[in-house]
């Protein structure tokens, strides 16, 4: 069978690679401390949890819109309103199976073969892989701890040529778990609208930034929410996920916010791409706007505040330097120069030695690919103690 250049020119998603090792040692009876996998410990909030067994009582469960039920998409509307005042038409609002689709349908919607399109290096993989899969070609931006690992407009401006046609940010980032500062987005999106480029802005981590919690990197302001790119460029194609903060990752829910010129195209791709999100899984996700389903939430991300700072105190006491502390998301990227190790060699033998799983910098660019290794504090602080002490103790045998 004759394998298309496309799918034979798509790397592995390593993170996922290094999971499926960590599967094997754990069937053999090992216990593995899974720090690779962005997926949060605690589930979907319970009012969420109770919403889905009402759904799933044997009624018949028809597609819905492909852009989603309409109840849904006016949900989230309300909640840039509410949350981030910013107003929303429903209308712009595009449920869709994961924010995995979100991009795809973005990527088919504004990508043609022979674009540019700019992307921070390091930056989440599946990005670059899927505007490349509809012929674009990624100009991967080398990005520093000066810059918080991010692009800046200066960044961006440097590396436009003739042929670039969009721009694709995550904010906060993975890996990373760094933020853009407001003014930094809102002038690289405002450089982008000028030269008529599209721009992406992946806020997928988002509502787990940092907001009058009195931490260190705060790019918010004391006590609000973080703001969204609507809130200075409304023209900009929105994603988000119902994953990270709703804590619903196997859901396979996200949604997308576009201009209301791209909704009919976008319509069309899902109608012909994936019918609709999962009926169930949207009629579940109206009760994560509740009152009581927000505030779990909240608790929730302010319990990554307490697992991050055991991450950094414990990465700094094995001697393990953390070149940015994150200010959103759930992740932290270390630098592992000083073992004399690479990056790919260390997450190896740590997951072979410690048994703790890890995701190396080759996943998200070329930059940091050799010297930087993610680590997911989405897990249990239990887990996170014990991993801790594991690469300690793995770190001491290297010398």
């Amino acid at each position: 069978m004759r394998i298309s250049q496309r799918a034979q020119s798509v790397a592995p998603f390593y993170a996922m690679e290094f999971g499926k090792q960590a599967a094997t040692l754990e069937a053999q009876g090992h216990h593995v401390v899974k720090l690779s996998i962005g997926e949060p410990d605690f589930g979907a909030p319970p009012a969420v949890l109770n919403a889905m067994r009402e759904v799933m009582d044997g009624r018949p469960m028809t597609y819905t819109a492909s852009l989603g039920l309409p109840a849904l998409r006016q949900a989230i509307a309300r909640f840039y309103g509410d949350r981030h005042g910013v107003e929303v038409a429903p209308s712009r609002v595009v449920v869709t199976a994961g924010a995995s689709a979100a991009l795809v349908l973005a990527a088919a919607a504004l990508v043609d073969p022979g674009d540019e399109v700019v992307i921070a290096d390091p930056s989440y993989p599946c990005n670059r892989q899927i505007v490349e899969s509809f012929g674009a070609r990624v100009t991967l931006v080398p990005t520093t701890a000066g810059t918080r690992f991010q692009l800046d407009a200066a960044s961006v401006r440097s590396s436009w040529t003739d042929r670039t046609r969009g721009i694709m940010i995550a904010t906060p980032s993975n890996p990373t778990g760094t933020s853009v500062p407001a003014d930094e987005l809102a002038a690289i999106c405002r450089l982008a609208r000028k030269r008529e480029a599209w721009r992406v802005v992946d806020e997928i981590y988002l509502d787990l930034s940092d907001h009058g919690d009195g931490k260190d990197g705060d790019q918010h302001g004391q006590g609000r929410p973080p703001r969204s790119a609507l809130s200075f460029d409304p023209d900009a194609i929105v994603v988000n996920s119902f994953s990270k903060y709703f804590g619903m990752t196997g859901w396979r829910l996200g949604w997308c916010v576009v201009p209301e010129s791209l909704v009919p195209a976008m319509e069309r791709l899902a109608q012909n791409y994936f019918l609709c999100a999962s009926a169930p899984a949207q009629h579940a996700a109206l009760a994560c706007f509740t009152p009581e389903s927000l505030a779990v939430c909240e608790d929730r991300r302010t319990e990554f505040a307490r697992r991050r700072a055991l991450v950094l105190d414990g990465l700094e006491r094995i001697g393990l330097p953390v070149p940015v502390p994150p200010d959103g998301a759930f992740y932290v990227y270390f630098d592992v120069s000083r073992t004399g190790l690479t990056s790919w060699e260390f997450c190896e033998r740590a997951l072979r030695q410690a048994h703790v799983a890890l995701t190396p910098g080759k996943d998200f660019g070329d930059h940091t690919a050799q010297t930087h290794v993610r680590l997911s504090y989405a897990a249990s602080t239990d887990e996170l103690r014990e991993g801790l002490t594991r690469l300690g103790e793995f770190v001491a045998t290297l010398g």
